[in-house]
C-alpha cells in the first residue's frame, strides 16, 4: 500500500510542479520557436532538459534512500501509521489550514543562462534543477511527503524509482509547447494551463487524503483509522469553508464611473 501511494504522489507532485513560476518558464524558454530563433533544434533540447531532470529525480530519490536506510529497522505497522500521519500533514499544508504551510522555497533558475550558455548546459541544467524538487518554487506539500514515504517504505531501490518517476513527470512538461508554432499558440497554451491550476492542486489533495485514509487502513488499527477519518472530513470541510469567508471577509469592490471631460 505504501508503495502504491508513494509512486502515485510521486506522479501528482511531479505535475503539479508544472505550474510552478519555474514551470511555466520552461515551457515557454524552450519550445520550438523559441529554439528555432537560437538555431537549435527543438527536440534534441529537449532531450537534454528531459535528461536533466531525470538526474534531477535520481539526487532526489537518493536523499530518500538515505531516509530508506535509516527506517529500515521500523516495523510495518508504526511505519503505516506514520505514513497515514504524513498525508494528512501534508493535506492541511495544501490547504492552508490555520495559516499552516510547509516552505514554497520561492526560486527560480536563471534564464540568463539561455544566452550565455551551450545549448546542452541550459537544457541540462534547467532540466536538473527542476527535477530534484527542492531547488525552485515548491508548489505542493506532497514534494516532501515523496521522501518521507520514500523513507519510511524502508526501501532505498524503491526510493530512487519514486524519485526518478517525480522527475520524468516534470521533464515531461517541457513537451507541452511542443506544437506551438508562433506566439499565439504559446499564449493559448499559458491560458489553457492558468485555467487547470486549481484542479491540479485538487488533484494533488484528493490522493493525499486517500492515501492517509489507504494506509490507515492497512495499519488495521480501527482508533487510529476513526481518528484519520475524522482529521481528513474536517481538513476537506475547513478547506471548502475558507474561500467563502475570505470572500466575505473582503471589502466588496465598487464599480466607479468616471466622467469623460467634456468635448
Amino acid at each position: 500500500m505504501t508503495v502504491a501511494v508513494l509512486l502515485a504522489l510521486a506522479a501528482v507532485a511531479g505535475i503539479r510542479g508544472t505550474w510552478s513560476p519555474c514551470g511555466l518558464s520552461m515551457v515557454s524558454a524552450i519550445n520550438p520557436l523559441a529554439e528555432r530563433a537560437r538555431g537549435n533544434r527543438y527536440w534534441l533540447t529537449t532531450l537534454w532538459f528531459i535528461a536533466g531532470a531525470l538526474a534531477g529525480g535520481a539526487v532526489l530519490g537518493a536523499g530518500g534512500a538515505v531516509l530508506a536506510f535509516v527506517l529500515r529497522p521500523l516495523a510495518d505497522r508504526p511505519a503505516l501509521i506514520l505514513a497515514s500521519a504524513a498525508c494528512l500533514v501534508a493535506l492541511a499544508a495544501d490547504l492552508r489550514v490555520a495559516g499552516f504551510h510547509l516552505p514554497l522555497h520561492p526560486r527560480q533558475v536563471n534564464e540568463l543562462w539561455l544566452m550565455r550558455y551551450r545549448r546542452w548546459l541550459y537544457a541540462a541544467g534547467f532540466g536538473l534543477q527542476i527535477g530534484v524538487g527542492f531547488a525552485t518554487y515548491i508548489m505542493t506539500a506532497a514534494t516532501y511527503l515523496v521522501v518521507v514515504l520514500a523513507g519510511l517504505a524502508g526501501s532505498p531501490v524503491l526510493a530512487v524509482q519514486a524519485g526518478l518517476l517525480f522527475g520524468l513527470v516534470r521533464g515531461l512538461a517541457v513537451l507541452l509547447s511542443s506544437r506551438c508554432r508562433s506566439a499565439a499558440a504559446l499564449g493559448r497554451l499559458h491560458a489553457g494551463l492558468s485555467r487547470l491550476a486549481p484542479a491540479s492542486l485538487r488533484l494533488v489533495m484528493a490522493i493525499e487524503l486517500a492515501g492517509a485514509l489507504a494506509l490507515g487502513i492497512a495499519a488495521g488499527t480501527v482508533v487510529g483509522l476513526a481518528t484519520i477519518a475524522g482529521l481528513a472530513a474536517a481538513a476537506v470541510a475547513l478547506g471548502r469553508l475558507l474561500p467563502p469567508l475570505a470572500g466575505l471577509a473582503s471589502p466588496a469592490r465598487r464599480r466607479v464611473r468616471v466622467a469623460e471631460p467634456a468635448g
